[in-house]
């Protein structure tokens, strides 16, 4: 299956807000049953330090369903964390605000949320740590040399990336899944185009390659997922 450069229906400027907050809360949906979030976690496992606060930020926040997962286990965990959440797309961060708000467990979690090009974003100090989920398909292999470089560059332990394996069995399990059980027009049209817009492990390889990167790490973790991990030197 070669990688799609078809682009996502959400991609698009003028979708309107209630599709997208609909489509964010099937996302947040998919990514609970299927162990998306459970994966972020792991990811974030691996720099947690004793007695360290955190300071995470997510680029491609959407929703902020990843943050919210974090949050809710760094509380429980009794791990001090600062959190922030960058998208281009200011629908995305209403929603995501909108979830700070009305959950009393997350209002206690310091969190900012700003609308920018995550490249373009005001950062106070650079964030220990910076991830993505289910963003780095939105973009070409060139844009990704360069967004891989921007994440270690900008990021003072490092930064792990959770997104999608490209392959047939996931593409048509996804397929089937969401035109049987989905509402969201967006979710039923970019889930399957998202698998296809993924990734193999050899594109890992092959991109961390060109942008001059040569620690990492690359899992296969179910359901059809990738953790990539870039630490700390």
């Amino acid at each position: 299956m070669q990688r799609s450069a078809e682009k996502e229906l959400l991609d698009a400027p003028d979708i309107p807000f209630d599709d997208i907050r609909r489509n964010m809360q099937e996302l947040d949906t998919i990514n609970t049953l299927l162990g998306g979030h459970a994966i972020t976690i792991t990811g974030l496992k691996g720099f947690v330090r004793k007695g360290q606060q955190l300071s995470i930020c997510e680029i491609g926040c959407g929703g902020g369903d990843n943050l919210a997962a974090i949050a809710k286990w760094c509380k429980k965990k009794g791990i001090a964390v600062s959190l922030t959440g960058i998208d281009i797309n200011p629908f995305c961060i209403q929603t995501a605000k909108e979830k700070w708000t009305q959950n009393k467990a997350l209002a206690a979690i310091p969190v900012q949320f700003i609308i920018a090009d995550y490249r373009d974003a005001l950062l106070a100090e650079k964030p220990g740590v910076i991830f993505s989920s289910l963003f780095c398909h939105h973009f070409s292999h060139e844009e990704l040399v360069r967004q891989l470089q921007w994440m270690k560059a900008n990021s003072r332990y490092g930064f792990f990336i959770n997104d999608l394996h490209r392959h047939p069995i996931a593409w048509h399990s996804i397929r089937i899944l969401t035109r049987l059980f989905s509402g969201s027009y967006l979710v039923k049209n970019d889930a399957p185009l998202s698998v296809k817009r993924s990734f193999v492990k050899s594109d890992w390889i092959i991109l961390f390659q060109q942008a001059g990167i040569s620690t990492f790490s690359v899992h296969w973790k179910w359901a059809f997922r990738w953790l990539v991990t870039v630490g700390p030197e």
